[in-house]
């Protein structure tokens, strides 16, 4: 049988691969941002960093990136009311508003013009109702490597849409974070492993790393 990292490597062939972060924005995980406990989660456990790290191992290896980006539009159309998350963020003091500083890419993750931005002005998932789905099959994937915030919504949905869909989901869970911290490894322990991969970062980039050459 193949060990469990030929079956990661296998999984991670750059080809039918596409990173995916999620809501890495400077209102979400930058200083000052609207969530400041989720931001400190984010960069204290290293998962801001992590995230950057496999980004920047993409960029290398010929792996797509995507950005999933969470924003409102300034009169609030077309956003959601129908769940207590959605009416809390309305009346935060940061706002994620099409166009601003606070929707964009947060540091230290590097972006390239051949980085995939999608943004959505509704519901909880990074996937459901957005192009994401059409935007993978017209890359070829079949893995998607799953990383950002939160692991209290947005990941978990993301990984079960990307289930259901049919993807290979993957899951560096120090590259996820959430509130409280020990909720992100109760969700990477009870549930997001039934149904994705869990790894590591150092793991992913591994996979990503072409093999050996003997002399």
């Amino acid at each position: 049988m193949p060990s469990d990292a030929a079956r990661l490597a296998a999984q991670l062939d750059p080809a039918s691969t596409v990173l995916l972060t999620v809501e890495c924005q400077r209102g979400v995980v930058g200083p000052g941002g609207a969530l400041p406990e989720l931001a400190r989660a984010a960069r204290a456990s290293g998962a801001l960093a992590n995230v950057a790290r496999l980004v920047a191992a993409a960029h290398d290896t010929g792996v797509q990136v995507l950005h999933a980006i969470a924003e409102r539009r300034p009169d609030g159309r077309g956003a959601g009311r129908n769940a207590r998350l959605f009416r809390a963020a309305e009346r935060l003091p940061v706002q994620q508003l099409a166009g601003s500083t606070a929707v964009r890419v947060a540091d230290p993750i590097p972006v390239t013009e051949d980085d995939l931005v999608v943004r959505r002005l509704h519901g909880l998932s990074p996937i459901a109702g957005t192009e994401v789905d059409a935007l993978l099959r017209n890359a070829g994937c079949r893995t998607l490597v799953v990383t950002g915030v939160s692991a209290n919504v947005a990941i978990p949905n993301a990984v079960f849409d990307a289930v259901n869909l049919g993807y290979t989901a993957v899951v560096p869970g120090d590259a996820i974070a959430g509130v409280p911290a020990e909720y992100t490894a109760a969700m990477l322990r009870n549930t997001l492993s039934l149904v994705a991969t869990v790894t590591t970062t150092e793991a992913v980039l591994t996979g990503w790393r072409p093999p050996r050459r003997d002399r």
